[in-house]
């Protein structure tokens, strides 16, 4: 039984590459085949689970700020350019924007190419984690963090795979511009003099839960106008992003009522701040708890 399903699936696997879109099927890191992109998350995920165990043993990497900066400020640029790239490309296929169709149209291959620029800008979003890893910012490695880290490169690989165009441009044009708002945040919060003066971060995490509701709200317009034969855009890229965008919702719903509405995480960072995870810093501070207790018996005396 279990090798009848190992087979049908293998054979709708073979089948499924064969009808890639030639466009994008050859492009880097897609090259019609998702070994590369399954041993990339792997190796993520593995930096995770063993960077913060190694860094816990070793002080934090101190990353000059004009390098944080460049990171941060040219996925700003790159943001922008995808963004721009899409909506141009957009206008020029002729779109129609409740329900955008791949038509292969010359024009279209701006879309596509943008797209899969927006695809590998999640590889390089994986550097995110690790400056969080060097720098012992641990309590910023969340659950949340990681899985849409993971899960964004996996599924866009299946997007730019198979559909590249059409629909698929909506949500990633939001996302850029979110990200163009989000990446000046990181930038501007690694200048010392301004770090204290950024106030717009609460409004960011809305932003971000904003594009979710609107580009589950474009995607569902999408799927009813596909059923009922007014849009020819594959239905279960609908139900991928529309479901992806369902998880979204709750996860960073989860962190928006957490960090700003009980506040939670306020109080469990500074717990955290007393220990890494070997307790390093448990010790350290127990040994000032003693050595303060010393100097207050020698005053008294």
């Amino acid at each position: 039984m279990n090798e009848t399903l190992i087979h049908k699936w293998n054979l709708f696997y073979q089948d499924a590459l064969t009808k890639t879109d030639p466009r994008t099927n050859n492009l880097p890191l897609v090259w019609n085949d998702p070994t590369p992109v399954l041993y990339l998350v792997t190796a993520y995920l593995l930096m995770v689970l063993t960077g913060k165990r190694i860094m816990s043993y070793l002080p934090e990497i101190k990353v000059p700020s004009w390098i944080l900066f460049a990171y941060n400020f040219g996925l700003v640029l790159l943001s922008a350019y995808m963004f721009m790239e899409i909506v141009v490309g957009v206008y020029q296929s002729g779109y129609n924007y409740a329900c955008g169709e791949i038509n292969h149209k010359p024009e279209e291959t701006r879309v596509t190419k943008a797209l899969w620029w927006y695809f590998f800008s999640k590889a390089i979003e994986f550097l995110d984690t690790f400056w969080m890893i060097i720098r012992k910012r641990f309590n910023q490695v969340t659950f949340l963090h990681v899985f849409h880290h993971s899960t964004m490169l996996m599924i866009w690989w299946v997007v730019i795979s198979w559909i590249p165009a059409g629909q698929a441009y909506f949500g990633a044009a939001l996302n850029c511009v979110v990200h163009v708002f989000m990446y000046t945040y990181y930038a501007f919060s690694v200048i010392p003099s301004l770090k204290d003066k950024l106030w717009w971060k609460k409004y960011i995490t809305t932003f971000q839960l904003v594009q979710f509701v609107i580009t589950f709200t474009h995607t569902m317009n999408g799927i009813y106008l596909t059923m009922s034969g007014k849009c020819s855009f594959p239905m279960w890229g609908q139900i991928l992003l529309s479901s992806y965008m369902v998880i979204m919702l709750v996860l960073f719903g989860n962190f928006y009522i957490h960090e700003y509405i009980k506040k939670t995480n306020d109080a469990k960072r500074r717990k955290n701040q007393t220990k890494d995870l070997n307790n390093n810093l448990i010790k350290e501070d127990k040994k000032k708890y003693f050595e303060n207790n010393k100097q207050k018996a020698k005053k008294a005396d």
